[in-house]
């Protein structure tokens, strides 16, 4: 019987069951198991495992070479190369349209984009 993961034991047995069932077809009897699992799976790890934040800068230098682009690359998102290297230096900040640009071309949630803000909020 599945039930909702309360420990690790039970999260480790569900991930070996996912590795054995992985290739299992949609709408049977083990591809709706697997469907479950992951979910369960998915729910214990969001409420379980933190991941840290990433400095914006640097997902977008990670992305930059994670894809082979060039700072060149950027030029019609951040405009000039000066502009990018100050941005990339964190010397300047990006605005909205460039969160919006960096956002489709990197394949980024905005939101790592945007960042945590240092600032307490009231």
């Amino acid at each position: 019987m599945i039930k909702i993961i309360q420990n690790e034991a039970m999260y480790q047995n569900y991930l070996a069951r996912i590795d054995e069932i992985f290739d299992a077809e949609q709408g049977t009897q083990k591809g709706d198991k697997l469907e479950l699992l992951v979910t369960l799976v998915k729910l214990y790890e969001q409420e379980n495992f933190q991941l840290p934040s990433l400095d914006p800068i640097e997902a977008i230098k990670i992305r930059l070479e994670d894809l082979g682009l060039k700072n060149k690359d950027l030029e019609p998102i951040m405009g000039d190369p000066g502009n990018i290297s100050k941005i990339l230096k964190g010397k300047r900040s990006l605005t909205v349209d460039m969160i919006r640009g960096l956002s489709e071309k990197l394949d980024f949630p905005v939101d790592i984009l945007v960042g945590k803000s240092s600032k307490a909020v009231v």
